[in-house]
């Protein structure tokens, strides 16, 4: 369930309420929470905060994520109670409405593994991408030095990721691991790899996961909220068969970038 007019305050009185719009950032709350009402039955209601209007920074949504980002939720259930931060709606919803642990742990142990993770991504993948995204591709005068900097420090971090999977199928649990927010928190963003320079393919244990990922009918649902996103790698891949002059346009991006890393001699290299 969705509002359909430009938000202006919360519509629900009961149940979670997410803000959100089609970002990596925002596809974390999006996609648990699909994956909360798949395993539980547990219904929320979204209004897309439009960040292009900036609608992040008005003072009825600011009440409620004071860092005027997406997303936030408000959990109508618990006195209206507010959550701002993907990390932090990650941990909350899993902690109060994901009572069989099916995408968190109960083991000390893992859950500080999983805390670890989730705090990799918060402090260091979104970070460092979201600089690529707009140095490769957004800013308006193009600059050698932090399009190669951005872009491979994300491929650093990828780097780190593929490592990690190596052996396994998800990021944090006993044997090949499960399925859980610390997949979430980091798989937003490799779900906007290409439109940051970086190429998935060049790291195969993480386009495996990726791919696995990707697949879950509850993550497709997530990725939907509030709309179907055009930089997502599969629409990207899309794009480049189908979208006249798309293609071109990425090969001269995808030069800039390689003459950045020529020019300051880049060298991959992980961890």
């Amino acid at each position: 369930m969705s509002s359909s007019e430009r938000p202006t305050g919360l519509i629900a009185k009961s149940g979670i309420e997410l803000l959100t719009f089609g970002t990596p950032n925002g596809h974390k709350a999006s996609i648990i929470l699909e994956e909360l009402k798949a395993a539980y039955g547990k219904e929320y209601v979204y209004q897309s905060i439009n960040i292009m209007q900036n609608i992040q920074k008005e003072p009825w949504y600011t009440k409620y994520s004071p860092n005027g980002r997406i997303p936030a939720i408000v959990d109508h259930d618990r006195n209206d109670f507010s959550v701002f931060e993907g990390a932090a709606i990650l941990s909350y919803l899993t902690r109060h409405y994901d009572p069989e642990h099916k995408f968190s742990f109960e083991d000390a142990d893992d859950l500080s593994r999983c805390e670890q993770w989730v705090a990799w991504q918060t402090g260091g993948l979104g970070p460092m991408q979201g600089q690529a995204n707009h140095f490769y591709r957004l800013a308006k005068e193009r600059i050698p030095y932090p399009t190669q900097r951005y872009v491979g420090e994300s491929e650093r971090l990828y780097g780190v990721l593929d490592i990690q999977l190596a052996d396994r199928d998800y990021l944090v649990g006993p044997g090949r691991g499960k399925y859980s927010i610390a997949d979430i928190a980091s798989f937003g963003w490799v779900n906007v790899a290409y439109f940051a320079g970086v190429d998935l393919a060049k790291f195969p244990n993480v386009e495996r996961w990726w791919k696995s990922i990707v697949a879950r009918p509850a993550v497709k649902k997530g990725l939907a909220v509030p709309g179907e996103s055009r930089i997502v790698n599969e629409a990207y891949q899309k794009r480049l068969k189908e979208e006249e002059g798309f293609k071109e346009a990425e090969d001269k991006l995808k030069d800039l970038g390689d003459k950045a890393k020529e020019q300051y001699n880049y060298k991959f290299a992980s961890p």
